[in-house]
C-alpha cells in the first residue's frame, strides 16, 4: 500500500496523471527517513527541513500539514504494510497539484507516502570494499536551491549510471568552483587526524539530516574538531578516512579513491554515537 493525500492505495494503483508537476517539471520535494518499530528517526528535523524547503519553493503549506498530521499519515502507511513493528525506509513526497506550465495554476499541495522493509533496525557500518571516483561530466550550482532535497536529481541519476558503467560504488559531485560538494547519495566527510571536515552549505551541498546530526555530535566531542569548509580534490588522497552519510545508511566508509586507501576507525566510533542519538531523539 501507499498513501496519496490520506487515502491508502494498492501498490499497483496508477493515480498520478500525465499532468503531474513532479513528472513534468520536477516540481516536488521529498524526505527519506528510517523508521524502527514505528519510531521515525529524527522526524522533527525532517519535518522542519521540509517546511523550510516548501517555503523556499513558494509552495502553499496546507494548515493540515502539522508535524502530528504527517506523522499520523506515515504511521498509517507503515501499519498498512505491517511495518509498524519492523525497520522500514519511508519516503514522503510533496508536490504542487496538477495544472499549469512553468507557472502553476495554483500552489495547492499533494503528498505521497511510501514505505519498504529495511534489513537492519539500527545503523551498521558496512563491510567490504567501497571505491569512489569524481564525476566531472557536469557540475552542481553552488546556490541555495542545490541544498534542497528536490525531485530534480538528474545529475545524481547520470552520475550513478557513470559509476555503474565504470565499476565504482559511488561518485563525488563537484561545483562550478571545482570544489567537492557531496557524494551521489549523501554528504561527504573527510578525516585528517582529529579534524573532520565537510563542505559548507554555501558550496551547494544537500542540507542533510545526518550531516546536521554529526556536526552537532562532533561539536560536543573533545577528541575531534569539526570544520565546515570547501573540500579540494587534492585533499582526498592525503586523507585518513572518507565517509558518506545519509538518513537510511547512516555512515558508509569509503575504502578506495584512485591510489589512496582508507581506514574506518573514526566512522566506527561515530556510528555508535549516532545510533545512541537516534534512539534518544
Amino acid at each position: 500500500m501507499f498513501n496519496f493525500d490520506g487515502q491508502l492505495h494498492p501498490e499497483e494503483s496508477k493515480i498520478l496523471t500525465h499532468t503531474n508537476r513532479g513528472l513534468r517539471y520536477g516540481d516536488a520535494l521529498f524526505e527519506t527517513m528510517r523508521a524502527v518499530n514505528g519510531k521515525l528517526y529524527f522526524w522533527e528535523d525532517h519535518y522542519l527541513r521540509l517546511m523550510a524547503s516548501m517555503r523556499m519553493l513558494r509552495m502553499e503549506i496546507p494548515m493540515s500539514f502539522t508535524m502530528e498530521f504527517l506523522e499520523d499519515e506515515i504511521q498509517k502507511t507503515l501499519r498498512s504494510k505491517d511495518l509498524d513493528k519492523a525497520p522500514a525506509r519511508v519516503r514522503l513526497t510533496v508536490f504542487r497539484k496538477d495544472g499549469g506550465r512553468y507557472l502553476p495554476d495554483n500552489n495547492d499541495t499533494s503528498f505521497l507516502v511510501e514505505a519498504e522493509t529495511l534489513e537492519q533496525p539500527f545503523y551498521v557500518l558496512p563491510e567490504g570494499d567501497y571505491e569512489i571516483e569524481l564525476f566531472k561530466d557536469y557540475t552542481l550550482n553552488a546556490d541555495p536551491l542545490s541544498t534542497l532535497k528536490t525531485a530534480n536529481k538528474i545529475l545524481n541519476v547520470v552520475g550513478s549510471i557513470f559509476a555503474s558503467e565504470n565499476g565504482y560504488d559511488n561518485c563525488l559531485i563537484i561545483n562550478q568552483n571545482k570544489h567537492i560538494v557531496e557524494a551521489l547519495n549523501g554528504n561527504l566527510f573527510v578525516v585528517h587526524g582529529n579534524i573532520i571536515k565537510t563542505a559548507p552549505l554555501e558550496d551547494g551541498c544537500l542540507n542533510g539530516i545526518i550531516r546536521k546530526k554529526l556536526i552537532e555530535l562532533i561539536g560536543k566531542l573533545e577528541d575531534y574538531e569539526l570544520e565546515e569548509s570547501s573540500v579540494s580534490p587534492f585533499e582526498l588522497q592525503k586523507a585518513d578516512e572518507l565517509f558518506i552519510t545519509n538518513s537510511i545508511m547512516g555512515i558508509r566508509p569509503v575504502t578506495k579513491y584512485r591510489k589512496a586507501e582508507y581506514g574506518s576507525k573514526v566512522a566506527a566510533d561515530l556510528i555508535g554515537k549516532l545510533n545512541a542519538v537516534a534512539r534518544l531523539g
